[in-house]
């Protein structure tokens, strides 16, 4: 990960709903049939929260290896295939270089833990709106102070968001 990522967090787009539908159509295309749904995640998926303008898309697959055999596809609508890139059983692939737009995180069907943490914090934000605004305050703040360090900006969210997440899951798992 290069330190020197320039940090931008802005106000929420319309626009990025958009952006990820039309996203998805394209990688639908390229999975065919191995893709059982795609979904937006990530804080771009959080209508009225502040975030950093890259759109998270959580394709959920039949066979996680058969992943593989689309790198090539998927490089040739700009995304840079990364692997399971630290996250065992996932997919990874990220679009624009240090301008990042789109971030793809494909999980197989039936790996519940990886999935289930990633729509609980949507989900989590879209009903808590006091959690929210604090995440998306702190997002701001943390840019702010480190607008071209994205690896400072990302150890200061890291507690918040390993919070956020136990929160969540409790809450989605009706605890």
């Amino acid at each position: 990960m290069k330190r020197f990522m320039k940090v931008v967090v802005k106000e929420h787009n319309e626009k990025w709903q958009q952006m990820f539908n039309e996203e998805s159509q394209r990688i639908k295309d390229i999975f065919g049939d191995e893709c059982k749904a795609i979904h937006h995640i990530g804080i771009t998926s959080v209508s009225g929260l502040k975030a950093k303008p890259i759109i998270d898309m959580m394709p959920v697959v039949k066979q996680i290896e058969k992943i593989d055999s689309f790198n090539e596809q998927m490089n040739g609508i700009g995304y840079e295939s990364l692997g399971e890139f630290g996250i065992k059983g996932r997919r990874y692939f990220r679009k624009g270089g240090d301008n990042r737009t789109h971030q793809v995180h494909v999980f197989q069907v039936d790996n519940n833990e990886d999935i289930n943490r990633h729509l609980a914090v949507k989900d989590y934000l879209l009903t808590h709106a006091e959690e929210a605004k604090l995440y998306g305050d702190l997002k701001e703040t943390l840019a702010n102070q480190f607008p071209r360090d994205i690896v400072s900006y990302m150890n200061g969210k890291d507690r918040f968001v390993k919070e956020l997440e136990r929160k969540a899951l409790l809450w989605y798992k009706g605890l």
